[in-house]
């Protein structure tokens, strides 16, 4: 039996479903944290249309998740109630949002490049948020913690781009540091001794997502180019491990749902 009075791992949503959260997490982040920290330039130029790639990576594969995928446009339907309607709507306008980022850049285009990103990653913290069945999902600070891991691997791939490039700056090294410590402090207020499931999580994510990027992150801003930039690399591509692991724990492992609460069972 699927279901019952005690708590059972939901099936409804796999790895697939997972991967929107993500690849879009990650697409959204890299494009908040391209109108936030990356210049006119190559590596801006390489950010957007990646980052609007990777978000729709995330909305195909939870396209191929869906039971009857020719009925998807439905999902415009209901953005009144529905926040994977309000996704899809972000979704539409952070693409027109980042063509006119990349051929019209300046504050105006900067500005709403970077309020539609955090408006889509918010948009999936919520999804998470608004499934009551499952403990993990409706606490409430999950959403801090999804918008702060979105950033951070946002801010990673940027620093990567910026490595690639030889961008001079700290901007996005600093930008990088800050979401690390917030998305370390959002997983730190969530009651993670709940679920055991997440004891998978707290270690990569805490240990070599956060102290050990920001240690690589830090070493690699101090030493010339050609030492220091492996070094960087290696932590912004740890900080977007530790990330996309918690997400995928967090949707494939940690969705017990709550089970029904009977006071007494019937008995044949």
């Amino acid at each position: 039996m699927s279901f019952g009075p005690r708590p059972w791992l939901q099936q409804h949503w796999d790895w697939r479903a997972a991967a929107n959260f993500v690849f879009g997490g990650a697409g959204s982040g890299l494009l908040l944290a391209a109108a936030l920290a990356l210049p006119l330039g190559a590596a801006r130029s390489v950010a957007l249309p990646l980052g609007l790639a990777l978000v729709g990576l995330g909305l195909l594969c939870v396209w191929l998740e869906i039971g009857r995928p020719w009925r998807a446009l439905h999902v415009f339907l209901n953005p009144w109630t529905s926040w994977m309607s309000r996704e899809s709507l972000a979704g539409v306008a952070l693409v027109a949002a980042a063509f006119a980022a990349f051929f019209l850049p300046g504050p105006w285009t900067e500005t709403a490049l970077g309020a539609l990103a955090l408006t889509y990653a918010g948009c999936q913290a919520n999804i998470l948020r608004a499934s009551k069945g499952i403990p993990a999902w409706r606490e409430p600070r999950i959403v801090p913690f999804i918008l702060a891991t979105a950033l951070a691997e946002g801010a990673a791939l940027a620093l990567l781009l910026g490595l690639a490039y030889r961008l001079q700056g700290l901007l996005v090294y600093g930008l990088l540091a800050g979401a690390l410590l917030a998305r370390a402090l959002a997983w730190a207020a969530y009651p993670v001794g709940r679920y055991p499931a997440l004891a998978a999580v707290t270690t990569p994510l805490l240990w070599g997502g956060t102290l050990g990027a920001l240690a690589l992150a830090a070493l690699g801003a101090t030493l010339p180019h050609a030492y220091g930039a492996p070094l960087a690399a290696l932590g912004a591509l740890g900080a977007l491990a530790a990330g996309w692991h918690a997400k995928l724990v967090l949707v494939t492992r940690a969705a017990l749902n709550q089970g029904f609460s009977l006071k007494e069972l019937p008995i044949r």
